[in-house]
Order: C-alpha cells, then sequence, then structure tokens
C-alpha cells in the first residue's frame, strides 16, 4: 500500500499573506478594465447635413448658339437666251415686287424665230385643210365605185401626217414665244436686290448672271449647335434670338442631321413667330434657350469610388441615412439631367455631403427639410 503525504499546514502569518496577494491581483483587474472602458472611442455622431426636395432645387439651364437670319430664297438670276442687254431697272438695295421687269435683252432674233414658227404653221394648216377635203371626196367616189380602198387609204395618210406635222408647227411656235418671253427679266417674288451684274450693252450668253435677289418678308433663322445641344433643341422652352437688344420668340422648323466637317456641328432652322417684327436677313446674334429637362446643380455632385452622384435621404431600420446615387456621364463643374424615374419629393443633401459616406446616418437641419 502506498504511502499518503499530507502537505503541512502553512503558518497563520503565510495564509495572510497569500489572501493579500490574491485580493491584490483581483483588484489590479478590474482596475485595468475599467481603465480600457474609458478610453474606448465614443460611437460617431450623425452628420448634419441639409436637404432640399429635387422638385424645389432642380434647374433648366440657359443654353446659346450663334444664329443668323436668312432670307428662305436667294436666287440667282441668270440669262436665258442670247443678246445685247438693252436696259436694266433695279439697283443694289432696291426693293422688287413679284413679276417687276429687272432686264431687258434684245428680242430682235427670237421675234424672227417667232415670225418663221408662226409662217410653218400656217402653211401645214393649209396643206391639211386641203388633205381633208381630198380624203372626204375621195371617201364619196369609193361608195360610189368611182375610187378604189387603197386610193381612200393613202388620202387618209396623207391627212395624219400632215396632221402631225401642224402639231409639230404649232408647238414650235410655242417654244419661239417663250424664247422672246425669256429676253425679259422679271422679278419671281417680293425681294430686294443684293447683286447687279446686268450691264447696259453687254453681249449676255445662256447662265451669264445678271441679278441676285433675296425673298423679302421670308426669313429664317440659321443657328449652327454643339451635337450635345442639338439633343435638347426639340424640348426647349422659351426659344428666342436676340440681337441688337432686341429679343425675338422663335420656333424650331428643323434640325439637320448631317455633322459638318471640321467644325463638328449641326444646323438648326427657326422660324419667328412675330414674321412683321422679324429681323432682316444677313442680322446675327444669338439663340437662347431653357433645357426643357430638369437639371442638377454642379455644387451638389460629390465623387465616390470613381463615380459622380449626389446624396440622397433614406431610412434604414428607423434611421435617417444618406444613400449615394451615382450619375453617369456627370461631368465635373456642369449641370446633369436628372434622372427620369426620380421623383419631384426626392430630398437631396446640399449641405453637408463632402463628408457624407454611402449608408452614413444623418441628422437633416434646416428649411429644406
Amino acid at each position: 500500500m502506498p504511502t499518503r503525504l499530507t502537505p503541512a499546514p502553512l503558518p497563520s502569518a503565510a495564509r495572510r499573506a497569500l489572501s493579500l496577494a490574491v485580493l491584490a491581483g483581483s483588484l489590479a483587474g478590474t482596475l485595468a478594465v475599467a481603465q480600457t472602458t474609458a478610453n474606448a472611442p465614443a460611437p460617431s455622431a450623425a452628420v448634419v447635413v441639409e436637404t432640399v426636395r429635387l422638385d424645389a432645387g432642380q434647374v433648366f439651364p440657359v443654353r446659346e448658339a450663334p444664329a443668323r437670319v436668312r432670307a428662305r430664297n436667294v436666287s440667282r438670276l441668270s440669262a436665258e437666251v442670247s443678246g445685247t442687254l438693252q436696259q436694266w431697272t433695279a439697283d443694289v438695295g432696291a426693293s422688287v415686287k413679284r413679276g417687276q421687269v429687272l432686264a431687258g435683252i434684245d428680242p430682235r432674233d427670237q421675234e424672227l424665230g417667232l415670225q418663221r414658227a408662226r409662217a410653218a404653221l400656217d402653211a401645214s394648216q393649209a396643206r391639211l385643210q386641203l388633205a381633208q377635203a381630198q380624203m372626204q371626196r375621195a371617201r364619196e367616189l369609193t361608195a360610189q365605185g368611182f375610187f378604189s380602198p387603197e386610193a381612200l387609204a393613202q388620202r387618209e395618210t396623207e391627212v395624219a401626217l400632215i396632221r402631225a406635222e401642224t402639231d409639230a408647227n404649232r408647238a414650235q411656235l410655242a417654244t419661239a414665244q417663250r424664247q422672246l418671253d425669256k429676253t425679259v427679266l422679271r422679278a419671281p417674288f417680293d425681294a430686294d436686290v443684293t447683286e447687279r451684274h446686268a450691264q447696259t450693252g453687254e453681249a449676255v450668253a445662256p447662265g451669264s448672271l445678271l441679278y441676285v435677289l433675296a425673298e423679302r418678308g421670308a426669313v429664317e433663322l440659321d443657328a449652327t449647335l454643339d451635337p450635345l445641344d442639338a439633343a435638347s433643341l426639340p424640348r426647349a422652352r422659351s426659344l428666342r434670338f436676340e440681337a441688337e437688344g432686341q429679343t425675338h420668340p422663335v420656333r424650331l422648323l428643323r434640325i439637320g442631321g448631317t455633322v459638318s466637317e471640321p467644325a463638328r456641328t449641326r444646323t438648326a432652322r427657326l422660324a419667328f413667330e412675330q414674321v412683321p417684327d422679324a429681323p432682316p436677313a444677313g442680322a446675327a446674334g444669338q439663340l437662347r434657350w431653357e433645357d426643357g429637362r430638369a437639371h442638377l446643380p454642379p455644387q451638389w455632385l460629390v465623387r465616390r469610388n470613381g463615380s459622380l452622384g449626389v446624396f440622397v435621404i433614406g431610412d434604414s431600420g428607423g434611421s435617417t441615412t444618406a444613400q449615394f446615387r451615382a450619375l453617369p456621364g456627370a461631368q465635373e463643374g456642369r449641370v446633369v439631367p436628372v434622372p427620369a424615374d426620380w421623383p419631384g419629393t426626392t430630398r437631396v443633401v446640399v449641405r453637408g455631403q463632402a463628408a457624407l459616406q454611402n449608408g452614413q446616418a444623418v441628422t437633416v437641419s434646416g428649411s429644406g427639410n
């Protein structure tokens, strides 16, 4: 049977010393935990921000483009027949009416051609009358048996040929009359004379430029647009042309689909709402309009994770949080269109957004709550 060893009892002084040591260690641990708890950072407080409703803070940016008033028709009138210019009646700056005579070319050659055509028509008409009479007599003799059917057919053929010749001569007479009419140059519409090249006594040929006319009272606005602005023009509000201190309301007619080289611009044509008050052709100024799409001001934008966007206020678990919404295509310092699916009641952070992170708790203050 193994021997069982029993430890000797400690003296009373030693037991008291051991108890004090254990108590001291316990107190030290408690103090250390308390000190650690006291030094721990306090939970971060909610960031104070200011917001506005989207429909109250959105903007409609004003855009502009250079524009010039142009006549709807600018005609370059040229001579259509050869001859010597006998007279001209309107000079540069003059206003002319539709049908007014501008210049006259010596018509003698055309008058002679008209006489020849009339004589040829008269001759063919006389032959046609004779041939028709002979055909009628041949039909009577054929019915009596004194004329053969072959001879009658020959008479009918002669009538048909002479009738065709008469028609050709009649057309030739009309052509000669038309050539005579071309010796007088008339204004095709009410216009202002911008250039005169006609000179008295000068020999002209078909295609010789005589006048340049700009239609009066029928003007359009020609605007040169940046391709990005062209997309906003159909939805524009308050379209207006500003020139020489005056404002003229206009409306969009059409936008060219081709981008010009090398300027990389597109052309738009607009009509004046008040035609009598429209500026004259050649006037230059600025076309201005309000973009019909709502935009966000650039100062609301912040960059997070490489994307530009804004912070909006949302609710998460009963607390107010800031939610970051990226805006594709946004550029620094430029307004950006509001996405179509954002309701007008959306609250956008307009102050304090620089320090926000997505999902961070916020406290909303200010009158724009």
